[in-house]
């Protein structure tokens, strides 16, 4: 039988280049949109670094890669339209990353309850996280919508923890990008980050707790801090 030693912990996952890598689909819709608007598309590598930063910044990019019109790649209209193609294709190239399914059921095993916050609308995240069959692992997707403000405010954290009847003394972010970390820092948390997420600045200079390599170093990454959170309230630090 697991030992329940992770019960009253709250880790709070972000979704994509954490959880799953969402790229393929989402460059996939610029490309598509650019095409349409009689502009190249753009190059994987150099534009999925944006994808943090969301659909808006990702249009803003492509447009001017493209010499396009500025107004235009900011339009409301562009936008939907952004927005309805990757819905339609929201799983055509998105997927977990390796050992996503049996890091999140291990933990969740041993007591720990699991909550995502991500600055992706909660509609689209929840659509996709159930066609990857992620959704049931979390108590709840918490989208900007949901709090009081946006990554990389720790109030998106907090209230994400608060959300699922966690408590943020007892919570630990897991993330891949400075929204993530700056969050994190903001709200008082613990903080592990992805080396292999959508970064524009090195992971390395972001101020995280624990890098992780791949994702099944996400438990050793939460006993290490679990132990050390232990340690300083044994020795009344």
């Amino acid at each position: 039988m697991t030992e329940r030693d992770l019960e009253g912990w709250t880790l709070v996952f972000d979704l994509d280049g954490t959880l799953v890598d969402s790229a393929p689909d989402l460059i996939g819709t610029l490309n598509r949109l650019l095409v349409e608007e009689g502009l190249p598309p753009v190059e994987m590598e150099a534009a999925q670094t944006l994808i943090g930063s969301g659909a808006r910044a990702l249009l803003v990019y492509g447009f001017e890669a493209a010499g396009g019109d500025m107004e235009r790649a900011r339009s409301e209209a562009l936008f939907e339209r952004f927005l309805t193609d990757y819905r339609a294709h929201i799983v055509d190239g998105t997927r977990a990353y390796e050992g996503v399914e049996e890091t999140l059921d291990r933990l969740s095993a041993r007591g720990a309850r699991l909550v995502v916050a991500t600055n992706k609308r909660t509609d689209l995240s929840e659509l996709l996280m159930q066609k990857l069959e992620l959704a049931s692992r979390f108590a709840a997707v918490v989208g900007p919508e949901r709090v009081s403000a946006r990554k990389p405010s720790g109030a998106h954290l907090t209230e994400a923890v608060q959300i699922v009847g966690g408590d943020p003394a007892r919570a630990i972010m897991v993330g891949d990008a400075a929204p993530d970390a700056d969050a994190a820092r903001d709200a008082g948390l613990p903080c592990i980050l992805t080396t292999f997420g959508y970064t524009p600045v090195p992971v390395e200079q972001l101020g995280a707790d624990v890098l992780i390599d791949t994702f099944e170093d996400v438990e050793e990454a939460v006993d290490a801090i679990v132990s050390s959170f232990y340690v300083r309230r044994a020795m009344g630090v």
